[in-house]
């Protein structure tokens, strides 16, 4: 790819569908289609063979779905971001794509510029997601009461990485949570990554739902 273009595979189960993603991505003079897939298990081969940025995937598809071709992505190693899209913002495809390791989740309803936007920001390393399905997490995650006590899951952390977990469990950038703590910016991605490592996760998404799931939010460590 030339300097500064963003590589994109395209996998729906929809020939239509995959054209029209394929021209609003097009439009954008960063970014470019590299390949299309039908399925998943053909979308982890399109991968493999153009080594993409970026990967839009349909969720739901027949044969091998969405959540099996980032399955299959995220086992094989592949560097490229994967941007969920689907036409119903189910709680049970939206976690667990999260838990596998899905830098976001958009409906098929999402506007073109959100789309290309949402493409450069998960590039980029940031996470994309459609309001409802921010209020879903919410919902699931955030509403539910903390356990004041740390849980094994969590043990292998310092307090210090565990403050830095409290933080991003509220959705806190590494420059907020710099002037929180009184920490430099590269201090916090350290612990950041320390965390990921602890825990064997891929992720600050992944190690919030951690948090969430064992029960842990909000306290100090």
């Amino acid at each position: 790819m030339p300097g500064g273009v963003i590589s994109v595979v395209v996998v729906d189960d929809q020939a239509l569908i995959r054209s029209g993603v394929r021209a609003m991505i097009e439009a954008a003079p960063d970014l470019r289609v590299v390949g299309e897939a039908a399925d998943g298990a053909e979308g982890a081969r399109v991968v493999a063979a153009t080594d993409p940025d970026v990967v839009v995937m349909d969720v739901q598809m027949p044969d091998a779905d969405g959540i099996a071709g980032l399955t299959a992505l995220v086992e094989s190693g592949a560097r490229a971001r994967v941007l969920m899209l689907t036409m119903f913002d189910l709680d049970h495809y939206v976690l667990e794509a999260l838990r596998i390791g899905a830098s976001g989740f958009l409906l098929k309803t999402t506007p073109p510029d959100r789309l290309v936007a949402a493409i450069r920001d998960v590039h980029r390393g940031d996470r994309a997601f459609a309001p409802s399905v921010v209020d879903r997490l919410v919902r699931t995650y955030v509403d539910r009461p903390a356990d004041p006590e740390v849980p094994p899951a969590l043990a292998a952390l310092s307090p210090r990485e565990r403050d830095v977990l409290r933080a991003l469990t509220r959705g806190l950038s590494n420059a907020e949570i710099a002037g929180e703590l009184f920490l430099t910016e590269a201090t916090v991605k350290t612990y950041v990554t320390r965390i990921l490592t602890k825990l064997g996760l891929r992720d600050r998404v992944q190690a919030v739902i951690l948090a969430y799931e064992s029960g842990w939010h909000g306290r100090s460590g």
